[in-house]
């Protein structure tokens, strides 16, 4: 089967070897790429909450985070990896409304960090400061690859991906990437029950059949 991998050429790499290590046909053809925003130091203590959404943000504040908070909570296994400490809460839900769902309440302090677009809805509903960590460019290629497959592992790369117009189905690594990929008219035949890399692979198997 031939698969396109669309995420970010620094992040590309193990989801394509593990497809082609399955006897898949892959090419990396990246639909958006990262760069880091914000403060170079952010100073969690004194929160009762600090909150991350995706890898990258794990990452970012992984690299800029001064002091502790008392608790930390991720959105996706993914996310929870790429933190240098287990965190304290995962939801089962892979979104912020899944998230508010089993936060408990009173929150206290709360800092969300994240992508410089993130929704804002952890901030409606919790009262909670926010810190950018990165941003999220969209590319548009003059020329995408033929695939029977395309992998989404973001809103944005979904969002990429419907302007495109191309036909190929695609496999999405969560609930909101989904969302994304349908709202631009993509169709998405698989979404990873877990979201990260593990899960994406699976659900590439899934959907070839």
């Amino acid at each position: 089967m031939r698969i396109v991998v669309t995420r970010s050429r620094a992040q590309a790499g193990e989801l394509a070897e593990r497809l082609r290590g399955l006897g898949h046909d892959v090419e990396v053809c990246p639909l958006i790429e990262v760069e880091p925003a914000g403060p170079d130091e952010i100073d969690v203590s004194g929160y009762d909450w600090v909150i991350v959404t995706s890898a990258n943000g794990a990452r970012e504040l992984a690299r800029r985070m001064q002091g502790r908070p008392a608790r930390i909570a991720a959105i996706g296994s993914g996310t929870a990896a790429a933190l240098p400490q287990a965190p304290d809460l995962v939801p089962a839900v892979s979104t912020q409304e899944g998230l508010l769902a089993e936060l408990p309440r009173p929150a206290g302090r709360v800092l969300f960090a994240g992508a410089e677009s993130a929704r804002r809805l952890l901030v409606e509903q919790l009262g909670a400061d926010f810190v950018p960590l990165y941003r999220t460019i969209e590319l548009f290629p003059a020329t995408f690859p033929e695939a029977d497959l395309v992998v989404l592992a973001s809103a944005s790369a979904a969002h990429a991906y419907g302007a495109l117009a191309h036909s190929a189905p695609a496999v999405s690594i969560g609930p909101e990437t989904t969302r994304a990929a349908e709202a631009a008219r993509v169709r998405v035949v698989a979404e990873a029950v877990t979201h990260d890399l593990g899960g994406l692979v699976q659900a590439v198997q899934k959907a070839a059949g």
